[in-house]
């Protein structure tokens, strides 16, 4: 698969981590926005399947329209100070911006505008990764099985006045499911309930992601006439991993019995 078939436009990225928060599946996504599966999982699984926080421009740094007025009045002949007095901007702050992007000779504004965006991404230390007491009590808490949300808790109620010992659950899955952070081992994902390496909508069970429930089922008050007679003496269960157990029943007695049935199709447990 080439590079190339895995990049999204910001739109399309927009799309998937909004039709993945609303639990749909890795199909049905990957159908929407015509990409394989593996595509969208790849991409997911990066951020381990939490929504990246959206970047947003400091209202101190200057605007492409600011850049193109500099650069406007570079071709004009104007000076630093003049620009800067057309802008409102202080004179140094426009020097710099000429310099940092190539001088008066090489300065273009949209390439000037992408190369501030691209320097400006500053990501924020993870807070289990610059406090190692608070890593450690985490991590202790993992090992006994204890849920991300029940450490959060349990935080709060143990350190109330020490906000540096306290942390969000989502911190906690964050540092596990992005191993980039370097905050906890990804040993400890297996005390996780789940057992999952990326994050689920809360919304999946809606969408196809059973999460132990019985997707698609049929209430009991749709089973056919002929239960009611008790004239069949049993069924078949069908379990994960082409596992089967027939049921005998005694429909006036209620006795039943379970039997193991290693063959795919009903008709062989009959025989037994």
């Amino acid at each position: 698969m080439t590079q190339r078939r895995w990049k999204l436009s910001s739109a399309q990225l927009a799309d998937m981590w909004s039709r993945w928060k609303a639990g749909e599946s890795l199909n049905a996504i990957g159908r929407a926005l015509g990409k394989d599966k593996q595509v969208i999982q790849f991409l997911l699984a990066r951020h381990g399947g939490i929504v990246p926080f959206a970047r947003r421009r400091s209202r101190r740094a200057l605007t492409l329209a600011e850049r193109e007025d500099i650069s406007r009045g570079i071709a004009s002949g104007c000076s630093m100070r003049v620009i800067a007095q057309h802008l409102s901007r202080a004179s140094s702050t426009v020097s710099r911006e000429v310099a940092r992007h190539g001088g008066r000779a090489q300065y273009r504004a949209s390439a000037a505008d992408q190369q501030a965006w691209d320097s400006a991404l500053r990501p924020k230390p993870c807070l289990l990764t610059t406090h190692s007491q608070l890593q450690q009590i985490v991590a202790s808490k993992l090992i006994l099985d204890w849920s991300p949300k029940q450490i959060s808790g349990w935080l709060k109620t143990e350190y109330p006045e020490d906000e540096s010992l306290q942390v969000s659950h989502g911190t906690i899955y964050r540092s596990l499911f992005i191993q980039a952070r370097g905050a906890l081992k990804q040993e400890l994902i297996q005390h996780l309930r789940s057992k999952r390496r990326i994050r689920r909508s809360r919304h999946s069970s809606v969408h196809g992601h059973s999460q132990g429930k019985i997707v698609d089922a049929i209430s009991i008050r749709e089973r056919p006439a002929e239960v009611e007679d008790r004239a069949v003496p049993g069924d078949l269960l069908r379990g994960a991993r082409n596992t089967h157990v027939a049921t005998l029943v005694e429909r006036h007695s209620r006795f039943c019995m379970l039997v193991k049935v290693p063959a795919r199709t009903r008709q062989r447990w009959w025989l037994l």
